[in-house]
Protein backbone atom coordinates (compact mmCIF):
# COMPACT_ATOMS: atom_id res chain seq x y z
CA UNK A 1 0.00 0.00 0.00
CA UNK A 2 1.54 3.42 -1.16
CA UNK A 3 1.75 6.04 1.70
CA UNK A 4 1.11 9.45 0.58
CA UNK A 5 1.20 12.98 1.93
CA UNK A 6 -1.89 14.97 1.78
CA UNK A 7 -1.60 18.92 2.72
CA UNK A 8 -4.98 20.46 3.26
CA UNK A 9 -4.39 24.06 3.56
CA UNK A 10 -6.30 27.06 2.22
CA UNK A 11 -3.34 29.35 1.77
CA UNK A 12 -1.84 28.80 -2.05
CA UNK A 13 1.91 29.74 -1.01
CA UNK A 14 2.00 27.55 1.87
CA UNK A 15 0.44 24.56 0.52
CA UNK A 16 3.09 25.08 -2.76
CA UNK A 17 5.88 25.81 -0.38
CA UNK A 18 4.96 22.34 1.67
CA UNK A 19 4.65 20.35 -1.96
CA UNK A 20 8.31 21.73 -2.86
CA UNK A 21 9.65 20.90 0.57
CA UNK A 22 8.44 17.47 0.34
CA UNK A 23 9.27 16.60 -3.47
CA UNK A 24 12.60 17.47 -2.14
CA UNK A 25 12.42 15.32 0.81
CA UNK A 26 11.22 12.68 -1.61
CA UNK A 27 8.21 12.60 -0.99
CA UNK A 28 4.47 11.91 -2.96
CA UNK A 29 2.20 14.79 -1.64
CA UNK A 30 -1.23 15.54 -2.44
CA UNK A 31 -2.72 19.40 -2.24
CA UNK A 32 -6.45 20.28 -1.14
CA UNK A 33 -6.91 24.28 -0.81
CA UNK A 34 -10.62 23.43 0.28
CA UNK A 35 -11.12 20.55 3.52
CA UNK A 36 -14.43 19.88 1.26
CA UNK A 37 -12.76 18.40 -1.42
CA UNK A 38 -10.27 16.90 0.99
CA UNK A 39 -13.25 15.02 3.11
CA UNK A 40 -14.20 13.18 -0.02
CA UNK A 41 -10.39 11.72 -0.59
CA UNK A 42 -9.63 7.90 0.50
CA UNK A 43 -7.51 8.22 2.95
CA UNK A 44 -5.32 5.07 4.36
CA UNK A 45 -3.64 3.74 7.23
CA UNK A 46 -0.32 4.57 5.71
CA UNK A 47 -0.76 8.12 4.55
CA UNK A 48 -0.11 11.38 6.45
CA UNK A 49 -1.95 14.75 6.34
CA UNK A 50 -0.78 18.04 7.48
CA UNK A 51 -3.90 19.51 8.58
CA UNK A 52 -4.20 23.62 8.90
CA UNK A 53 -5.98 24.75 11.50
CA UNK A 54 -7.49 27.89 10.14
CA UNK A 55 -9.10 27.58 6.90
CA UNK A 56 -12.48 29.10 5.36
CA UNK A 57 -16.08 26.97 5.01
CA UNK A 58 -14.56 24.66 7.06
CA UNK A 59 -12.03 24.83 9.71
CA UNK A 60 -9.16 22.68 10.89
CA UNK A 61 -11.30 21.22 13.99
CA UNK A 62 -14.31 20.43 12.07
CA UNK A 63 -12.00 18.29 9.83
CA UNK A 64 -11.12 16.68 12.79
CA UNK A 65 -14.46 15.94 14.36
CA UNK A 66 -15.02 13.87 10.59
CA UNK A 67 -12.16 12.35 10.63
CA UNK A 68 -12.82 10.87 13.83
CA UNK A 69 -16.41 9.88 13.32
CA UNK A 70 -14.62 8.19 9.73
CA UNK A 71 -12.57 6.43 12.07
CA UNK A 72 -9.22 7.73 10.39
CA UNK A 73 -6.31 6.10 10.91
CA UNK A 74 -3.97 8.32 8.78
CA UNK A 75 -1.10 10.23 10.69
CA UNK A 76 -1.65 13.69 11.58
CA UNK A 77 -0.19 16.32 11.22
CA UNK A 78 -1.21 19.99 13.01
CA UNK A 79 -0.21 23.42 11.60
CA UNK A 80 -1.32 26.77 12.53
CA UNK A 81 -0.09 30.28 12.84
CA UNK A 82 -1.86 30.67 16.19
CA UNK A 83 0.45 30.47 19.51
CA UNK A 84 1.33 27.21 20.71
CA UNK A 85 -1.74 26.92 23.17
CA UNK A 86 -4.21 26.87 20.42
CA UNK A 87 -2.27 23.71 18.63
CA UNK A 88 -2.26 22.52 22.15
CA UNK A 89 -6.17 22.53 22.69
CA UNK A 90 -6.53 21.36 19.11
CA UNK A 91 -4.07 18.44 19.59
CA UNK A 92 -5.86 17.59 23.07
CA UNK A 93 -9.18 17.05 21.26
CA UNK A 94 -7.79 14.98 18.63
CA UNK A 95 -6.29 12.82 20.75
CA UNK A 96 -9.34 12.70 22.74
CA UNK A 97 -11.43 11.75 19.37
CA UNK A 98 -8.63 8.63 19.43
CA UNK A 99 -6.93 10.11 16.04
CA UNK A 100 -3.01 9.81 15.50
CA UNK A 101 -1.72 13.22 15.84
CA UNK A 102 1.92 12.40 15.95
CA UNK A 103 3.27 16.52 15.63
CA UNK A 104 1.99 20.05 15.83
CA UNK A 105 4.16 23.28 14.10
CA UNK A 106 3.40 26.23 14.10
CA UNK A 107 3.83 28.35 10.81
CA UNK A 108 5.92 29.35 9.15
CA UNK A 109 7.30 25.93 8.51
CA UNK A 110 11.31 25.46 8.12
CA UNK A 111 12.19 22.51 5.84
CA UNK A 112 14.65 21.59 8.67
CA UNK A 113 11.32 21.14 11.06
CA UNK A 114 9.50 19.41 8.88
CA UNK A 115 11.78 16.54 7.76
CA UNK A 116 12.88 16.23 12.23
CA UNK A 117 9.13 15.88 12.29
CA UNK A 118 8.69 12.92 9.68
CA UNK A 119 11.62 11.35 11.19
CA UNK A 120 10.67 12.07 14.99
CA UNK A 121 11.77 8.47 16.61
CA UNK A 122 8.66 8.85 19.01
CA UNK A 123 5.85 9.29 17.39
CA UNK A 124 7.05 7.97 13.73
CA UNK A 125 9.50 5.96 13.26
CA UNK A 126 12.56 7.14 10.50
CA UNK A 127 13.17 3.70 9.59
CA UNK A 128 9.62 3.19 8.86
CA UNK A 129 9.37 6.45 6.81
CA UNK A 130 12.70 5.81 5.41
CA UNK A 131 11.14 2.47 3.74
CA UNK A 132 9.40 4.32 1.37
CA UNK A 133 11.52 7.37 0.58
CA UNK A 134 14.93 8.08 0.20
CA UNK A 135 15.41 11.24 2.82
CA UNK A 136 18.81 13.43 2.77
CA UNK A 137 20.15 13.79 6.25
CA UNK A 138 19.70 16.64 8.57
CA UNK A 139 22.51 18.86 8.80
CA UNK A 140 23.93 20.52 11.76
CA UNK A 141 25.03 24.17 12.31
CA UNK A 142 28.33 22.77 12.36
CA UNK A 143 28.09 21.24 9.21
CA UNK A 144 26.10 24.20 7.56
CA UNK A 145 29.20 26.92 9.25
CA UNK A 146 31.96 24.86 7.61
CA UNK A 147 30.05 24.66 4.26
CA UNK A 148 29.71 28.23 4.51
CA UNK A 149 33.85 28.84 5.47
CA UNK A 150 34.61 26.50 3.25
CA UNK A 151 33.23 27.73 0.00
CA UNK A 152 30.78 25.32 -0.70
CA UNK A 153 27.90 27.78 -1.22
CA UNK A 154 27.06 28.76 -4.87
CA UNK A 155 24.93 31.15 -6.45
CA UNK A 156 21.91 30.11 -9.63
CA UNK A 157 20.44 32.85 -11.73
CA UNK A 158 17.21 33.37 -13.09
CA UNK A 159 16.47 36.08 -15.65
CA UNK A 160 14.46 39.21 -15.37
CA UNK A 161 13.39 40.15 -18.37
CA UNK A 162 11.85 43.62 -19.56
CA UNK A 163 8.02 43.42 -21.22
CA UNK A 164 9.09 46.24 -23.23
CA UNK A 165 11.52 44.78 -25.30
CA UNK A 166 12.26 41.65 -24.00
CA UNK A 167 15.61 42.17 -22.88
CA UNK A 168 17.50 40.54 -20.03
CA UNK A 169 17.48 43.72 -17.63
CA UNK A 170 18.17 41.97 -14.08
CA UNK A 171 18.81 38.86 -12.20
CA UNK A 172 18.35 36.75 -8.91
CA UNK A 173 20.68 35.30 -7.03
CA UNK A 174 19.89 32.25 -5.40
CA UNK A 175 21.72 29.93 -3.25
CA UNK A 176 22.66 26.41 -3.51
CA UNK A 177 24.48 24.19 -1.09
CA UNK A 178 27.10 21.83 -2.83
CA UNK A 179 27.88 19.34 -0.55
CA UNK A 180 30.57 16.97 -1.37
CA UNK A 181 28.48 13.98 -0.55
CA UNK A 182 24.90 14.59 -1.16
CA UNK A 183 25.84 17.39 -3.87
CA UNK A 184 23.66 20.85 -5.21
CA UNK A 185 20.97 21.47 -2.23
CA UNK A 186 18.02 23.63 -2.45
CA UNK A 187 17.46 26.80 -0.41
CA UNK A 188 14.47 24.86 1.14
CA UNK A 189 17.10 22.30 2.97
CA UNK A 190 19.24 24.68 4.81
CA UNK A 191 17.87 28.14 5.02
CA UNK A 192 15.49 27.02 7.88
CA UNK A 193 18.88 25.47 9.91
CA UNK A 194 20.37 29.13 9.15
CA UNK A 195 17.72 30.56 10.37
CA UNK A 196 17.20 28.53 13.58
CA UNK A 197 21.02 28.35 14.17
CA UNK A 198 21.80 32.14 14.31
CA UNK A 199 23.76 31.27 11.14
CA UNK A 200 21.74 33.34 8.61
CA UNK A 201 23.54 36.75 8.62
CA UNK A 202 26.50 34.75 8.04
CA UNK A 203 25.16 33.04 5.51
CA UNK A 204 23.27 36.34 4.29
CA UNK A 205 26.89 38.19 3.50
CA UNK A 206 28.72 35.26 2.33
CA UNK A 207 25.40 35.53 -1.12
CA UNK A 208 26.04 38.77 -0.77
CA UNK A 209 29.77 38.69 -1.62
CA UNK A 210 29.73 35.95 -3.96
CA UNK A 211 26.72 38.17 -6.28
CA UNK A 212 29.10 40.87 -6.28
CA UNK A 213 32.33 39.04 -7.15
CA UNK A 214 30.16 37.51 -9.89
CA UNK A 215 29.17 41.43 -10.98
CA UNK A 216 32.60 42.26 -11.19
CA UNK A 217 33.49 39.34 -13.99
CA UNK A 218 30.30 40.30 -15.40
CA UNK A 219 31.04 44.00 -16.09
CA UNK A 220 34.68 42.99 -17.11
CA UNK A 221 33.25 41.38 -19.85
CA UNK A 222 30.59 44.38 -20.20
CA UNK A 223 27.77 42.52 -19.29
CA UNK A 224 25.90 44.20 -16.78
CA UNK A 225 22.69 42.89 -15.72
CA UNK A 226 21.25 44.40 -12.29
CA UNK A 227 21.96 41.90 -9.70
CA UNK A 228 19.12 41.08 -7.01
CA UNK A 229 19.63 39.15 -3.67
CA UNK A 230 17.90 38.54 -1.36
CA UNK A 231 18.62 39.68 2.05
CA UNK A 232 17.35 38.01 5.97
CA UNK A 233 15.59 40.13 8.42
CA UNK A 234 18.91 39.59 10.57
CA UNK A 235 20.89 41.43 8.27
CA UNK A 236 18.81 44.11 7.66
CA UNK A 237 18.75 44.97 11.21
CA UNK A 238 22.31 45.27 11.48
CA UNK A 239 23.20 49.30 11.45
CA UNK A 240 26.90 48.76 9.69
CA UNK A 241 24.89 47.21 6.50
CA UNK A 242 25.22 50.35 4.44
CA UNK A 243 29.30 50.94 5.44
CA UNK A 244 29.89 47.46 4.85
CA UNK A 245 28.34 47.06 1.30
CA UNK A 246 29.69 50.28 0.18
CA UNK A 247 33.18 49.28 0.71
CA UNK A 248 32.88 46.18 -1.06
CA UNK A 249 31.25 48.40 -3.83
CA UNK A 250 34.21 50.67 -3.97
CA UNK A 251 36.45 48.03 -3.84
CA UNK A 252 35.30 46.42 -7.33
CA UNK A 253 34.88 49.69 -8.73
CA UNK A 254 31.33 49.45 -8.39
CA UNK A 255 28.11 51.90 -7.37
CA UNK A 256 24.66 50.48 -5.75
CA UNK A 257 22.97 50.59 -8.81
CA UNK A 258 24.52 47.03 -9.30
CA UNK A 259 22.63 45.99 -6.51
CA UNK A 260 18.91 45.16 -5.97
CA UNK A 261 18.30 44.16 -2.00
CA UNK A 262 15.23 41.74 -1.78
CA UNK A 263 13.09 42.00 1.47
CA UNK A 264 10.01 40.02 1.93
CA UNK A 265 6.98 41.66 3.96
CA UNK A 266 7.24 39.42 6.83
CA UNK A 267 11.06 40.39 7.28
CA UNK A 268 10.12 43.67 8.07
CA UNK A 269 7.52 43.36 10.92
CA UNK A 270 10.12 42.67 13.59
CA UNK A 271 12.75 45.81 14.29
CA UNK A 272 10.89 47.60 11.77
CA UNK A 273 12.77 50.72 13.51
CA UNK A 274 16.44 49.63 13.11
CA UNK A 275 15.08 47.64 9.70
CA UNK A 276 14.14 51.46 8.23
CA UNK A 277 17.15 53.18 9.23
CA UNK A 278 19.19 50.55 7.33
CA UNK A 279 17.23 50.36 4.48
CA UNK A 280 17.00 54.21 4.23
CA UNK A 281 20.36 54.91 4.42
CA UNK A 282 20.66 52.22 1.60
CA UNK A 283 18.50 54.10 -0.56
CA UNK A 284 20.58 56.67 -0.04
CA UNK A 285 23.44 55.18 -1.62
CA UNK A 286 22.22 54.30 -4.37
CA UNK A 287 21.00 50.86 -3.56
CA UNK A 288 18.02 49.63 -5.30
CA UNK A 289 15.28 48.53 -2.42
CA UNK A 290 12.69 45.27 -4.15
CA UNK A 291 9.75 44.49 -1.63
CA UNK A 292 9.86 40.60 -2.20
CA UNK A 293 6.34 38.23 -2.56
CA UNK A 294 4.54 41.73 -2.08
CA UNK A 295 0.32 40.63 -1.32
CA UNK A 296 1.41 37.99 1.52
CA UNK A 297 2.25 40.15 4.24
CA UNK A 298 0.25 41.58 6.68
CA UNK A 299 1.07 45.23 6.11
CA UNK A 300 1.65 45.85 2.87
CA UNK A 301 0.67 49.17 2.29
CA UNK A 302 1.99 50.54 5.87
CA UNK A 303 5.61 49.29 4.44
CA UNK A 304 5.34 50.72 1.16
CA UNK A 305 4.38 53.91 2.88
CA UNK A 306 7.25 54.01 5.18
CA UNK A 307 10.35 52.22 3.74
CA UNK A 308 11.88 53.77 -0.03
CA UNK A 309 11.29 50.66 -2.25
CA UNK A 310 12.04 50.92 -5.56
CA UNK A 311 10.52 47.92 -6.38
CA UNK A 312 7.94 45.94 -6.23
CA UNK A 313 7.75 42.08 -6.88
CA UNK A 314 3.97 40.14 -7.21
CA UNK A 315 4.44 36.85 -5.38
CA UNK A 316 4.32 34.02 -7.65
CA UNK A 317 1.18 32.71 -6.20
CA UNK A 318 -0.70 35.22 -7.58
CA UNK A 319 0.58 35.81 -10.93
CA UNK A 320 0.73 32.17 -11.55
CA UNK A 321 -3.19 31.56 -10.82
CA UNK A 322 -4.21 35.10 -12.48
CA UNK A 323 -5.65 33.75 -15.88
CA UNK A 324 -8.24 31.47 -14.08
CA UNK A 325 -9.04 33.35 -10.84
CA UNK A 326 -10.57 36.66 -11.32
CA UNK A 327 -9.24 37.57 -7.28
CA UNK A 328 -5.96 36.81 -8.42
CA UNK A 329 -6.14 38.67 -11.53
CA UNK A 330 -7.65 42.12 -10.09
CA UNK A 331 -4.69 41.74 -7.16
CA UNK A 332 -1.86 41.65 -10.17
CA UNK A 333 -3.46 44.57 -11.52
CA UNK A 334 -3.99 46.42 -8.40
CA UNK A 335 -0.20 45.94 -7.68
CA UNK A 336 0.96 46.89 -10.54
CA UNK A 337 -0.80 50.05 -10.50
CA UNK A 338 0.08 50.57 -6.84
CA UNK A 339 3.66 50.11 -7.65
CA UNK A 340 3.68 52.74 -10.66
CA UNK A 341 1.81 55.24 -8.53
CA UNK A 342 4.24 55.23 -5.69
CA UNK A 343 6.88 55.25 -8.23
CA UNK A 344 8.48 51.65 -8.25
CA UNK A 345 9.14 49.07 -11.04
CA UNK A 346 6.82 45.92 -11.16
CA UNK A 347 8.38 42.68 -10.89
CA UNK A 348 6.05 39.49 -11.81
CA UNK A 349 7.79 36.23 -10.52
CA UNK A 350 6.55 32.56 -11.01
CA UNK A 351 5.95 33.44 -14.90
CA UNK A 352 5.15 30.29 -16.21
CA UNK A 353 3.08 30.29 -19.73
CA UNK A 354 2.53 32.48 -22.78
CA UNK A 355 -0.82 33.07 -21.52
CA UNK A 356 0.01 35.01 -17.92
CA UNK A 357 2.91 36.70 -19.64
CA UNK A 358 0.42 38.25 -22.28
CA UNK A 359 -2.17 39.82 -19.94
CA UNK A 360 1.10 40.77 -17.61
CA UNK A 361 2.21 42.92 -20.64
CA UNK A 362 -1.67 44.10 -21.22
CA UNK A 363 -1.45 45.21 -17.65
CA UNK A 364 1.66 47.17 -18.32
CA UNK A 365 3.79 45.19 -15.79
CA UNK A 366 7.60 46.15 -16.08
CA UNK A 367 9.89 42.74 -15.39
CA UNK A 368 8.37 39.36 -15.58
CA UNK A 369 10.89 36.19 -14.32
CA UNK A 370 9.97 32.70 -14.30
CA UNK A 371 9.97 29.10 -15.37
CA UNK A 372 8.79 30.30 -19.37
CA UNK A 373 11.84 32.16 -19.83
CA UNK A 374 14.28 29.97 -17.59
CA UNK A 375 14.87 28.20 -14.41
CA UNK A 376 17.84 29.32 -12.30
CA UNK A 377 20.89 28.49 -13.62
CA UNK A 378 25.00 28.89 -12.89
CA UNK A 379 26.24 31.86 -13.81
CA UNK A 380 28.32 30.62 -17.47
CA UNK A 381 24.91 29.49 -18.71
CA UNK A 382 23.67 32.28 -17.63
CA UNK A 383 25.99 34.56 -19.67
CA UNK A 384 25.18 32.48 -22.93
CA UNK A 385 21.63 32.13 -22.29
CA UNK A 386 21.44 35.83 -22.46
CA UNK A 387 22.90 36.17 -25.93
CA UNK A 388 19.94 33.30 -27.03
CA UNK A 389 17.38 35.80 -27.58
CA UNK A 390 14.86 33.74 -25.56
CA UNK A 391 13.21 36.41 -23.69
CA UNK A 392 12.95 38.83 -27.43
CA UNK A 393 11.19 35.69 -28.89
CA UNK A 394 8.65 34.88 -25.93
CA UNK A 395 7.90 39.18 -25.45
CA UNK A 396 7.36 39.84 -29.54
CA UNK A 397 5.10 36.90 -29.41
CA UNK A 398 3.28 37.26 -26.35
CA UNK A 399 3.06 40.81 -25.98
CA UNK A 400 0.94 43.27 -27.88
CA UNK A 401 2.91 46.07 -29.36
Amino acid sequence: MSRNIIVVDDDIQTSQLLQTMLEVLGCNSIVFNRAVEFLTHSLNEEDIVLLDLVMPEIDGIEVLRTLAEQKCRSRIILLSGYDDSVLHSAETLALAHDLRVVACLSKPIHMHALQRVLMSGTRLSGEEFQSDVSIVPLFTKEQLESAVLNHQIELHYQPQIDLSDGSLIGVEALARWNHPEFGLLMPAQFIGLAEESDLIIVLTAEIVRLALDQCQVWNNLGFRPRMSVNISADYITSLAVPEQLSEMLSNKAMSGMNLMLEVTESNLMGELLTSLDTLTRLRMRGFGLSIDDFGTGYSSLSQLHRVPFSELKIDQSFVQSMERDGDSYAIVKTCIRLGHELGMEVVAEGVEDEAVLSMLSELQCDIAQGYLFAKPMPAPELYEWSYAGRGEDLVRECCPA
